[in-house]
C-alpha cells in the first residue's frame, strides 16, 4: 500500500503547470542549452539562468532544489525535508514538462511518471546548473515543452587538483565530500565522492498527527559517485565518458487508510539511480565540421518497504543513442543535423511495458548583421505508440549598439506523449486507475523581452511569455484516473534587477509573475503561485571574509491536502531567508557555515508537508592544487 500513498504523491507533485521569459544570462558568459552549443549569452533568444559551481560553493547549497529555488519562472516543490521528492514546474507547465540533462543524458524517471527527483541531487561535484524556459521541443523532443534543466558536472583535466569538504549541524547533519581531478597521461580524469546525512527531520503537521501517536522524524542518506574521463588519440578524434550513481535511504512517514493518515511508523525508500554516456567526436575538417557519435542509459530502480513488511519495487531505464554533425560556415553562421533513437522501459511488477521514439532533427545558427542573432530548430520524432510529430523553435537576439539593450524573442511548439505511468500503472487500493485512451500534449508558446544595462553597474530587464497546451494531461474531476483537457494557459512576467552596490558588494531581485489556468473550467492550476519572488545578496567584507544572504517569497497558490480528499484549497504564502558565510583561513583552508530559514518561518509546500524550521551548519573545505 505504501508505494501506492508515494506514487499517489508524486502524481499529485506531476500535476501540470505552463512557461515564461526573462533576460537573465550575464553577458559574456557562454550557454549551451539553448541552441546544443556554446553561444555567448547576449546572442541567446531565449530565456536561460545560469548557475555556477561558485555561486553553488558561496551560497552552500547542497542539493540541487535549493539551487533552482532561486532561478526565475520555476516553482519548486519538495515533499518534506532532505531526501523528499522534489520537482519543478517551468512557467506553469508540468512536473514532467520539464527535461533534464546530467552530462548529456536523458535523466527523467520513467518509472516516477517522466518527472525527475531533484531532491536526490547533491551538489558537490557540480560545474553548472542551466535553466532554459519555454517550450523547447524543436531541440529536445519529449518532456522539453516547459523547458529544460541542464545539469554539467566538473569538467576532466587540468593541473592535478584534490578538494574536500566536511560539514555538521542541525537535523543531525553530517555530510562529506571529496573530490579530484587532473590529467593522467593521455586520460583527463574528475571524479567526486559525496555523502549526506540528516536525521531528525520532522515533516508531519502536528495537525494531522492522530491523538496519541507519537510524532516521527524523517531521516535521509545519500552516497553518490561520479566521474568523466576525456581522451584524445591523436588531434582529431575525443573519446569521452561519463557515469553517475546515487544510492540513497530515505525514512519517512507515510500515510494510510483513505482518506488517508500519517502512519504510527516509518516507511523506508531505497532508491539507485545511474546516469552514463561514451561520446566520440571527430574532427573531419577542423574548425569546421566535427562528427560525433554517443550511447547513454539511465536506470532508477526503487523499493519501498512500508509498516507491517510490505514491500513494493518498481524500475524504469532508458537507452539512447545519437549522431550528430556540427557545421561552422564563414562569417560565423553554423548548422547541426542529428538523429537520435531510444527506448523508454517501466517494470512494475510483474509487468514491464515499453515505448521506442526515433528522431531527426537540425538547428541553424545566423547572423544576418553585427548585432543581430537567429536560431531556428525543427525536430522530428516517431513515437511507437502516437506516430509521427513535428515541432519546432525560432529565437532571436538583438543588440542596440547606441544603448546596450539587449532584445529577445523566441516562439516555439511542443509535443508530449503520455508517459507509461499515466497509461498502465494503476493504485486500485486508493481508488486510481491509469488511462490507456490518453492522448498527446501539444504545446505553443512564445516570449518576448529586454536587458537594459544602467552604467557599468546597473542592469534590469523584463520578459513577457504565454503558452497555450491541448490535451494536457492531468487529474480527471472525480481525482480516480488522468484526462486530457481541452486547453490549458499560463501568462506572465519575469523581471530582474541586479546591481554592483560596491566594488564588494552585489545585489540581484527576480520577479515572476504566472496565471496558469484550464481554459476549459476557468480554474487556476494546481502549484502555480501567481507571485514569486527572489533576492540575493553578496559582499566580500574582506579579502578572507565573504557573506552570501537569500530570501524566497512565494505566494499563495491552490493546491490539495496530503491525500487529496480536499482536492482545491488555497495554501498560504511564505518568505524565507537563508544567510551564508565564510572565511579563509589559509591559501587551502576554508572555514564556513550558513543558517537556513533564518526566522524560522513554519511553512508548508506542497501542503500537508512541512519544510525545516530554522538550522544551523558550519565545516571545514580544504583543496590542493
Amino acid at each position: 500500500m505504501f508505494k501506492t500513498a508515494l506514487s499517489l504523491s508524486a502524481l499529485a507533485i506531476g500535476l501540470p503547470a505552463l512557461p515564461a521569459y526573462a533576460a537573465d544570462a550575464e553577458v559574456d558568459t557562454l550557454v549551451v542549452t539553448a541552441s546544443r552549443r556554446p553561444t555567448p549569452a547576449e546572442e541567446v533568444g531565449s530565456a536561460v539562468t545560469l548557475f555556477t559551481a561558485d555561486d553553488i560553493q558561496r551560497r552552500q547549497q547542497r542539493a540541487a532544489p535549493d539551487v533552482l529555488q532561486l532561478s526565475p519562472g520555476l516553482n519548486v516543490v519538495q515533499t518534506g525535508g532532505p531526501g523528499g521528492r522534489t520537482s519543478v514546474f517551468i512557467r506553469g507547465a508540468n512536473a514532467n514538462h520539464t527535461k533534464v540533462l546530467i552530462d548529456g543524458v536523458d535523466a527523467n524517471d520513467p518509472s516516477q511518471g517522466g518527472v525527475f527527483d531533484f531532491g536526490a541531487v547533491l551538489t558537490s561535484d557540480i560545474e553548472r546548473i542551466e535553466v532554459l524556459r519555454g517550450p523547447q521541443s524543436g531541440l529536445y523532443g519529449s518532456d522539453a515543452i516547459g523547458g529544460v534543466v541542464n545539469i554539467v558536472t566538473a569538467p576532466p583535466g587540468g593541473p592535478a587538483r584534490l578538494r574536500a569538504r566536511v560539514e555538521a549541524g542541525s537535523l543531525e547533519t553530517f555530510d562529506q565530500a571529496l573530490g579530484a581531478s587532473g590529467q593522467a597521461g593521455p586520460i583527463g580524469y574528475a571524479v567526486n565522492l559525496a555523502h549526506a546525512f540528516s536525521g531528525d527531520s520532522s515533516t508531519t503537521p502536528l495537525s494531522l498527527v492522530p491523538a496519541g501517536r507519537p510524532v516521527l522524524s524523517d531521516s535521509y542518506e545519500n552516497t553518490t559517485l561520479s566521474a568523466r574521463l576525456r581522451a584524445q588519440p591523436t588531434d582529431r578524434l575525443e573519446l569521452n565518458g561519463v557515469a553517475r550513481f546515487a544510492d540513497s535511504r530515505l525514512k519517512f512517514v507515510s500515510d494510510e487508510g483513505f482518506p488517508s493518515a500519517p502512519a504510527a511508523e516509518r516507511s523506508v525508500q531505497d532508491a539507485q539511480g545511474l546516469t552514463a554516456r561514451a561520446e566520440a567526436r571527430f574532427d573531419a575538417l577542423p574548425g569546421r565540421l566535427s562528427l560525433r557519435a554517443g550511447a547513454g542509459a539511465t536506470d532508477y530502480e526503487t523499493r519501498i518497504t512500508s509498516p507491517g513488511g510490505f514491500a513494493s519495487w518498481n524500475k524504469g531505464d532508458r537507452l539512447k543513442g545519437d549522431l550528430r554533425a556540427d557545421l561552422t560556415l564563414p562569417a560565423g553562421h553554423s548548422l547541426i543535423l542529428g538523429a537520435e533513437a531510444e527506448r523508454e522501459r517501466l517494470t512494475d511488477q510483474p509487468t514491464t511495458y515499453e515505448n521506442d521514439n526515433r528522431a531527426v532533427f537540425a538547428e541553424a545558427q545566423t547572423r544576418p548583421g553585427a548585432p543581430v542573432s537567429l536560431t531556428a530548430s525543427a525536430r522530428l520524432d516517431d513515437n511507437d505508440r502516437f506516430g509521427s510529430e513535428a515541432t519546432f523553435r525560432l529565437a532571436a537576439a538583438h543588440t542596440l549598439t547606441s544603448t546596450g539593450t539587449i532584445l529577445r524573442a523566441s516562439y516555439g511548439t511542443g509535443f508530449k506523449a503520455p508517459t507509461l505511468t499515466q497509461l498502465f500503472v494503476s493504485f486500485p487500493d486508493f481508488g486510481f486507475f491509469a488511462n490507456p485512451n490518453l492522448e498527446p500534449e501539444e504545446s505553443r508558446g512564445f516570449d518576448a523581452g529586454f536587458e537594459q544595462p544602467l552604467g557599468e553597474n546597473v542592469r534590469l530587464g523584463a520578459a513577457y511569455f504565454r503558452q497555450t497546451i491541448r490535451n494536457l494531461i492531468t487529474t480527471n474531476a472525480t481525482f480516480d484516473s488522468y484526462a486530457n483537457i481541452g486547453r490549458a494557459r499560463a501568462s506572465g512576467v519575469e523581471a530582474f534587477a541586479e546591481a554592483r552596490l560596491t566594488p564588494a558588494l552585489t545585489a540581484r531581485i527576480d520577479y515572476t509573475y504566472v496565471e496558469a489556468k484550464d481554459r476549459d473550467t476557468g480554474l487556476t492550476l494546481l502549484r502555480r503561485p501567481r507571485h514569486r519572488l527572489t533576492a540575493a545578496a553578496d559582499w566580500a567584507v574582506t579579502d578572507a571574509l565573504s557573506l552570501s544572504a537569500t530570501v524566497i517569497h512565494v505566494g499563495s497558490w491552490i493546491d490539495g491536502d496530503r491525500s487529496f480528499t480536499v482536492p482545491r484549497l488555497k495554501a498560504p504564502d511564505y518568505t524565507i531567508a537563508h544567510l551564508a558565510g565564510e572565511y579563509r583561513l589559509s591559501d587551502r583552508l576554508t572555514a564556513f557555515a550558513r543558517v537556513e530559514n533564518l526566522t524560522d518561518e513554519a511553512y508548508e509546500n506542497p501542503v500537508g508537508f512541512e519544510r525545516p524550521g530554522r538550522a544551523a551548519f558550519a565545516g571545514l573545505r580544504v583543496r590542493f592544487e
